[in-house]
């Protein structure tokens, strides 16, 4: 007999003694594939960001304080000395009394400290210039290494890097960087009418769609799954696959096995390897669920039934990757389509289809049993009905948690 927790005390238990998963290794990414990666280490600056003092607008360069007291009714008279071209350093300077014309981004010439905007100034057509606005020292420039610094940290380890992150190390003419490699997360099936999905099931063989199934769900968090051989209800071919999969991985799902009885093993080898924290959970489908800490590593024994096995990896196993870009459950707000009831003290997850309804959403139940996968195929996302509520009526607003990101 099971001693059940429920769904809210078998989260708690997962998110307290496991924080989120990351992989200890490192490894190194082109900056095309950097977006939604954790950098492992800081990012110093090597160089300065920008290299040189560079103008903000197009206008003309000038030294402040000729500038000073000027006015549409007096503008001040500057001697055009040349003009900036994009790209190049420039051949001239701004001595006192005089301007250079330059563009948006161009080198700011020796002599000069500030930019009056084009539309500030009047050329004269005689080689003179006439400013109608003062401008202080610094004005519409962008001084050498105001951007960045030499030798700063730009971007700390651990950060998620976003496209903003990849524009900064693009400037800094960073084309690979490196950040942590995904968890790996070992993915066992178990059962001795298992066969793989390529073979023809024999008698009452049974085709493994967890192993795929949970493959998938995992590489959608961000995830890395490592797929072991079916194991055939050996407990000594069992124990020896976890132990290796505790060595090379930061979660484990073993599918099958997980109820009380006779081959039943999966219990077994957490509990001979590890602290089991919880054997059974009051929820529907999904209550043999059981998770362990196996050497420091979070192992889930997952229902064979498909549905449940999926419901239970989202609800338990998902979270702990949040550290991974593409983990995190999203989840949208719909009307029940029809009412389910439910009065069995224990929480219930309701698969559901979404449709547009009038400007809103609408939730309709896909009714079947937890075994049944081809329920999954036409459904969006699932509704949780507490344990203590004897259901949910038609019209009722719930929130429904997607399988996945799109």
């Amino acid at each position: 007999m099971l001693e059940v927790v429920t769904l809210e005390q078998a989260r708690d238990t997962a998110a307290c003694r496991f924080q989120a998963l990351s992989s200890p290794r490192a490894c190194c990414v082109s900056l095309d594939q950097a977006a939604g990666r954790v950098l492992a280490n800081d990012v110093v600056s090597t160089e300065g960001v920008p290299p040189f003092d560079r103008s903000m607008v197009d206008g003309f360069a000038v030294t402040s304080s000729d500038t000073f007291g000027c006015s549409e009714a007096l503008p001040a008279l500057l001697e055009l000395q040349g003009e900036v071209l994009m790209g190049e350093v420039p051949d001239c300077s701004c001595s006192p009394g005089a301007c250079v014309r330059i563009p948006t981004g161009g080198h700011l010439p020796e002599g000069a400290n500030a930019v009056v905007m084009l539309e500030h100034c009047e050329e004269y057509g005689d080689g003179t210039v006439g400013v109608m606005r003062p401008c202080a020292p610094g004005a519409n420039v962008v001084f050498k290494n105001d951007d960045v610094a030499p030798g700063q940290v730009l971007i700390p380890n651990g950060t998620v890097l976003q496209s903003h992150h990849v524009g900064t190390l693009a400037s800094l003419g960073v084309v690979s960087v490196e950040v942590r490699a995904f968890p790996r997360v070992a993915i066992i099936s178990t059962g001795a009418e298992i066969v793989p999905p390529d073979c023809t099931p024999k008698g009452s063989q049974m085709r493994d769609v967890n192993g795929p199934l949970l493959a998938a769900a995992v590489r959608a968090c961000g995830a890395e799954a490592v797929e072991f051989p079916i194991v055939h209800d050996d407990i000594e071919l069992l124990r020896d696959v976890v132990k290796t999969a505790v060595e090379d991985c930061q979660m484990i799902l073993v599918s099958g096995g997980t109820s009380a009885g006779e081959k039943d093993y999966t219990a077994r080898v957490f509990a001979e390897m590890g602290d089991v924290l919880f054997h059974g959970v009051a929820v529907k489908p999904g209550k043999p669920t059981l998770l362990a800490d196996v050497g420091g590593v979070p192992s889930f024994g997952l229902p064979g039934h498909p549905v449940a096995a999926y419901l239970m990896f989202l609800e338990l196993a998902r979270p702990l990757l949040t550290g991974v870009e593409g983990a995190k459950a999203r989840t949208v707000t719909a009307r029940l389509g029809s009412g389910v009831p439910s009065n069995h003290g224990r929480t219930e997850l309701i698969g559901v289809r979404l449709e547009p309804c009038d400007g809103d959403m609408r939730a309709v139940p896909i009714r079947g049993k937890s075994g049944l996968i081809s329920q999954l195929s036409c459904a969006d996302g699932y509704v949780e009905i507490g344990r203590d509520s004897e259901g949910a009526a038609a019209g009722d607003v719930v929130e429904v948690r997607l399988f996945e990101r799109s």
